[in-house]
């Protein structure tokens, strides 16, 4: 029995932060400076790694990197009004409002009311329908992310059976709607897929398995499909290590690619939140 091949995320990354640093180098010429914002409300850990990670980022592709940091007290009506005056201001090309917010907050309402040109996670809207009918837009990053690392593999897609476990509206759902544009044959899979019992027979049949539940060694490693792709977007604290949703040592007997955690598709999905900034620039210069 031959290992699984391990899909590090760097190489991939490398090659789309070179590519983002010549679109900045282009954008300079023209004496425009990209600009990222992103706005922070109350103080949660994880959204402080993925801020800092970020930062480092953007600062090694030359692209300016803000943010503006609210109290978790601060009101729905308030943060749209900061929202609204980003959206005005010509010198920001992309927002990020970090996600989780406080309970009495509707993330949605608030993510929505974001202009969709600087929209650089692909959550309004009207970037996920441009995605659901094919027109190029701002996608979600991290369905970008795992696209590509799928991609990366070699593998012919049209009619393979592919299982998402996992529907949320920036990884699940635009992952699946990426899958089916390639001819793939996609199932989602969730917490009711579970609930009756079905999870197991939905991972054994996929030749390529996509997790993103966000629930700690969730898809165990002798469900895999002997030769199966394996992506695993989840990332979990537990004690002092950071885990993704596969048991990982189990899945590498049977997978033939499998995408550590960490080391995997995180630091891809900063560097498409990048590459979204570049071409969110663009897009706003067509526009005017």
């Amino acid at each position: 029995m031959v290992k699984a091949s391990i899909l590090y995320g760097k190489p991939l990354v490398d090659k789309v932060l070179n590519e983002v640093a010549e679109g900045v180098k282009a954008l300079n010429e023209k004496n425009i400076s990209p600009l990222l914002m992103t706005v922070e409300v109350g103080d949660d850990p994880a959204s402080k790694v993925y801020h800092q990670s970020q930062r480092r980022t953007a600062e090694l592709v030359g692209i300016n990197y803000e943010s503006v940091q609210l109290s978790g007290a601060t009101s729905q009506q308030r943060l749209m009004n900061i929202l609204r005056g980003l959206n005005r201001d010509p010198y920001i090309h992309g927002m990020i409002l970090h996600v989780p917010l406080p309970a009495h907050i509707d993330a949605r309402v608030v993510q929505w009311g974001m202009e969709s040109k600087k929209d650089v996670e692909g959550v309004t809207p009207h970037n996920l329908g441009r995605l659901f009918l094919g027109v190029p837009g701002l996608i979600p990053c991290t369905a970008q992310a795992i696209v590509a690392m799928i991609k990366s593999t070699g593998v012919d897609l049209r009619g393979k059976e592919v299982t998402i476990v996992g529907q949320s509206d920036i990884v699940g759902k635009p992952t699946a709607i990426m899958l089916l544009k390639e001819e793939a044959t996609v199932t989602v899979c969730h917490y009711a897929t579970t609930e009756r019992g079905h999870l197991e027979k939905h991972i054994r049949g996929a030749e390529i398995l996509v997790v993103a539940a966000g629930q700690p060694e969730l898809i165990k490693g002798d469900w895999i499909r002997e030769g199966a792709i394996v992506i695993d977007a989840g990332i979990n604290a537990i004690e002092d290590k950071i885990v993704g949703d596969v048991e990982f040592d189990g899945a590498l007997e049977k997978a033939s690619f499998i995408t550590p955690v960490p080391g995997g598709v995180g630091a891809l999905t900063v560097a498409y939140l990048m590459k979204n900034t570049i071409d969110a620039v663009r897009w706003q210069i067509e526009e005017d």
